[in-house]
């Protein structure tokens, strides 16, 4: 018998809600379609770019 562990989606929640504001700004400064497609790539990844930008300030 398989024993299955969930978890809280309290990261989930704070992705969605990450992807939704990032995707709301990057969409709201597009100048063109394909900046707007560039930036709802970018807003699928925004903790990448949070991560590397709080690294950079800790050994800048």
């Amino acid at each position: 018998m398989e024993t299955y562990v969930t978890k809280p989606p309290t990261s989930s929640a704070v992705y969605g809600f990450g992807f939704i504001g990032a995707a709301i700004y990057y969409l709201s400064h597009a100048t063109s379609f394909i900046a707007g497609v560039v930036g709802f790539l970018k807003a699928l990844v925004w903790p990448a770019f949070l991560v590397y930008h709080a690294l950079e300030m800790v050994h800048g």
